[in-house]
């Protein structure tokens, strides 16, 4: 996916991106000095993040993060991935945040959110784009670490922290596990999500509906592998988190034309595109759209309506959303306006 963009016109919307792993890697290197943390061994000759499997990548990943250690650093990350995304046409973000990674680096679960929303703010400020968080527990961490992330978020509200999810491998605990977490997040009123169906097969998609109460699901490609699964999905309206740029770089599919985006697209699935790590996986939200439209032969109206569904799925407030839905529609009605 290395071809000239040629979307920054259209508007995009992104639901799926670890700001951990949305870090690029020169802001890494500069606080990796800046803060004394050694992160020797994750990058290639070219500056880029150097990883050959998945082992390797979740290495690079947790020593990258181990750079940002303050509220103003975590602000900088912010800010530098909105601004650089609302330049491809973004107009909506949803960030995945790890309290657990925060932690890791000596932050309060407060001072983590903040600094972040400090730098949602300056990117809105600067570009328009808007922004919200989904606090995210590690299922490999156990059931009870995911309800501890679960009682900060729900303990300290922040009015841009809309989400909850659960992150991970996916073959660590079954999902009944962290049913409790899941019910407290509901019960403050959060949008719920689950990574599933990406390194687990498509019944990991159904035990995450049954046991979790998601209205979306990250990744879920798998589900293409049980026409049952992919039948309870187009009937619930569970909204697709898609992100093939990951799935290619992690060895998932081979080749974009066969991955089952458009399928599950086709099937009646409601999709949306994502980069979820984007400089680990040499990708971008607009590269994804591009590489889409291109493979699959899907028009601009097409690419517009998956920016619908995004933001029609989006954890934000009904204003927000109806002014997002406006910007789509004002972009469809200038490029259809033949003068």
């Amino acid at each position: 996916m290395t071809e000239p963009l040629s979307s920054s016109g259209l508007p995009k919307a992104e639901l799926h991106v670890h700001i951990e792993g949305a870090a690029p890697p020169e802001l890494v290197r500069e606080l990796a000095e800046r803060n004394g943390v050694d992160v020797s061994g994750i990058f290639a000759e070219d500056g880029s993040y150097d990883w050959a499997d998945f082992t390797q990548f979740l290495a690079a990943y947790d020593s990258a993060s181990r750079v940002f250690r303050s509220p103003q650093d975590y602000a900088r990350l912010a800010e530098t991935y909105l601004r650089s995304i609302a330049q491809e046409g973004a107009i909506y973000a949803e960030l995945t945040v790890s309290p657990d990674h925060a932690a890791a680096s000596g932050l309060s679960y407060a001072d983590y959110v903040g600094g972040l929303a400090e730098g949602i703010g300056r990117a809105r400020a600067a570009t328009g784009i808007e922004a919200r968080m989904i606090a995210v527990g590690v299922r490999h961490f156990g059931a009870r670490a995911v309800e501890q992330v679960a009682t900060q978020v729900v303990s300290h509200p922040h009015p841009l922290v809309t989400g909850f999810g659960l992150a991970g491998d996916e073959t660590e605990g079954h999902p009944a596990n962290f049913a409790r977490a899941f019910r407290m997040a509901a019960e403050a009123g959060l949008g719920l999500t689950a990574h599933a169906g990406e390194t687990a097969g498509a019944e990991s998609v159904m035990a995450a509906l049954d046991f979790l109460q998601v209205s979306r699901i990250g990744h879920g490609v798998r589900a293409i592998e049980d026409t049952v699964v992919v039948e309870r999905l187009v009937r619930d309206g569970i909204v697709l988190e898609v992100c093939p740029g990951s799935n290619l770089a992690l060895g998932i599919y081979g080749a974009l034309r066969f991955h089952p985006v458009n399928l599950l697209r086709r099937a009646g699935c409601r999709i949306t595109l994502n980069s979820d790590d984007p400089p680990f996986f040499g990708t971008t939200l607009a590269r994804e759209y591009e590489s889409c439209a291109r493979t699959f032969g899907w028009s601009r109206e097409q690419s517009l309506d998956i920016t619908r569904t995004a933001v029609a799925a989006a954890f934000c407030d009904e204003d927000t959303r109806g002014r997002l839905l406006r910007v789509v529609a004002e972009a469809d009605a200038k490029a259809s306006d033949p003068a």
